[in-house]
């Protein structure tokens, strides 16, 4: 394992100074359905974000303002979780939940649309490593005097390479879709 053990899925951390802050993380946990824990200073902050992976890092305005220093050091190790920065006194509990889902959301729409790119682009690669293997083979089998034997190794990675290309198409996402059919 990892020195950086993952939180149970979708954590969020609250920094803030703030007393009486459990009640309103639990709350909040209950509401989300969410592990929620609290740091009540930047190096216990940085503490937890050494030793967990965070969906969403809640800082208090009032902790960020009166040390940026220590801010900064919060935003680069929280890592891919999303940053939210509030005024824990002047915002409600039910601010703060709002504040969470959506950053949450935010979130899981991001990891979506790089789930999505990430197979576009493998999706393109590989079809245009196939249109390439295809192309080379069939190049290959118009030169003159092949030897059979090395002819109908051509022929068979042609054949391979057009079952290949046609199940790639197959499996492409719709035409209006970012990938498209390459082939």
């Amino acid at each position: 394992m990892s020195a950086r053990e993952e939180a149970q899925p979708g954590a969020v951390l609250l920094v803030t100074a703030m007393d009486e802050m459990e009640t309103a993380a639990a709350a909040l946990a209950e509401r989300l359905g969410r592990t929620v824990e609290i740091a009540s200073t930047r190096g216990a902050a940085l503490r937890l974000l050494d030793r967990r992976n965070y969906a969403a890092v809640v800082l208090d305005q009032m902790l960020a303002e009166s040390d940026a220093e220590g801010t900064d050091l919060i935003w680069k190790r929280a890592g891919l979780a999303v940053p939210v920065q509030m005024s824990f006194a002047l915002a409600g509990s039910a601010r703060l939940e709002r504040e969470v889902r959506s950053a949450l959301a935010r979130r899981k729409r991001e990891q979506q649309l790089a789930s999505e790119a990430a197979a576009a682009a493998m999706d393109a690669e590989l079809k245009d490593a196939v249109t390439g293997f295809l192309l080379e083979s069939r190049l290959a089998l118009r030169e003159e005097n092949i030897p059979p034997r090395i002819e109908g190794r051509l022929q068979t990675l042609a054949a391979m390479a057009e079952q290949l290309r046609d199940r790639l198409s197959a499996a492409s996402p719709a035409p209006d879709s970012a990938a498209g059919a390459r082939l």
